[in-house]
């Protein structure tokens, strides 16, 4: 295949990945928004723990068609990513009880310099002065236009401490095990997904119950509220899926950095869908600042020098029969 082939090929597949990544994850915030502002399902860490059974089942039906191939994850690294994983969205969920909404806002913001300083760590990544900056703007653009009320107390900064620390370390560990051990997205999710759904499951019930003083099982299950939930469950798949597969492809920063366009959108269909309120200049400045930002990263990231780590040998995903979409691409040694 002509280099220049290869290089389209490469874009179309990694403009696919962040499509999909995209649609799913807005999707699924705005249908949980419905589900718990309007029905009032607001057992968020079970609800996550049923996302992470349909993805079970997804993974399940698809090996045992033959689709995904046996592969191996040592229990160790198994048990530290549910670790990471578990410890995240518990702590997302703590934080954004125990803190304001702007500092959890900012705390979210967070995530992008630590996972830079994992990457300079781990991977040894070199960034160029332009994609710095690029990602200063980034946050100052989503700062600009989610953060309102600031207001912080002792136990809510460790909880947002323990939420952004967690999470950047599991993004990290998904494109880590991806390497190490040749797995592609679908292989990873059947190693992680069960332990995940069981896990949250079992623990779930009872910190929602601690949460919000309500228990799951008594909650009234009508229809409507049952048809999002398993929307929310069906789209939680493909969200799960598409995260592993841009995480794969490229970083754990970049997913952070260009996922701020998921923000916006989200922002933007709030204020369609459920009103305008809270909209003003301010608010517009700062998502034009954030996808300008996000634009100077994309270009400046992608130059000679932009982001440069040592060479890592991509698995070829071997896990999918011939004619299945394959997650995997090429890496050389700029990111």
């Amino acid at each position: 295949m002509a280099p220049s082939s290869k290089a389209n090929k490469k874009a179309a597949l990694d403009t696919g990945a962040w499509l999909f990544n995209v649609v799913t994850s807005v999707g699924i915030i705005m249908v949980n928004k419905a589900l718990m502002a309007t029905y009032g399902f607001s057992f968020a860490t079970t609800l996550t723990g049923l996302h992470f059974a349909t993805t079970t089942i997804m993974t399940s039906v698809l090996k045992w068609l033959g689709y995904i191939q046996g592969s191996h994850l040592p229990l160790q690294e198994l048990i530290k990513f549910v670790l990471f994983a578990n410890l995240s969205i518990v702590g997302m969920n703590v934080s954004l009880m125990w803190n304001s909404v702007g500092f959890y806002q900012i705390a979210k913001l967070c995530m992008i310099p630590v996972s830079c300083l994992l990457e300079v760590l781990f991977d040894k990544i070199r960034y160029s002065r332009d994609t710095k900056l690029s990602i200063v703007v980034v946050l100052i653009g989503v700062a600009v236009c989610t953060v309102t009320d600031v207001s912080v107390n002792s136990r809510g900064l460790m909880a947002a401490m323990i939420a952004v620390w967690s999470t950047a370390l599991q993004q990290y560990y998904v494109h880590f095990l991806q390497r190490k051990y040749s797995l592609g997205s679908f292989n990873l999710l059947g190693h992680t997904a069960p332990a995940q759904a069981a896990s949250l499951l079992i623990l779930g019930p009872f910190l929602d119950y601690w949460m919000t003083s309500k228990r799951v099982d008594k909650f009234d299950y009508n229809v409507t509220a049952v048809f999002f939930i398993i929307l929310s469950c069906t789209i939680a798949v493909g969200t799960n899926l598409s995260q592993f597969i841009c995480i794969g492809r490229f970083t754990a920063v970049s997913f952070q950095v260009l996922g701020h366009m998921k923000t916006i959108l989200v922002l933007v269909l709030g204020f369609i869908f459920f009103g305008k309120e809270g909209l003003n200049l301010h608010v517009v400045l700062g998502m034009i600042l954030a996808i300008v930002g996000m634009i100077w990263y994309g270009s400046s990231s992608s130059k000679p020098g932009g982001k440069e780590r040592r060479s890592y040998s991509m698995p070829s995903d071997k896990s999918l029969k011939h004619g299945v979409l394959s997650d995997s691409g090429e890496l050389d040694e700029k990111v």
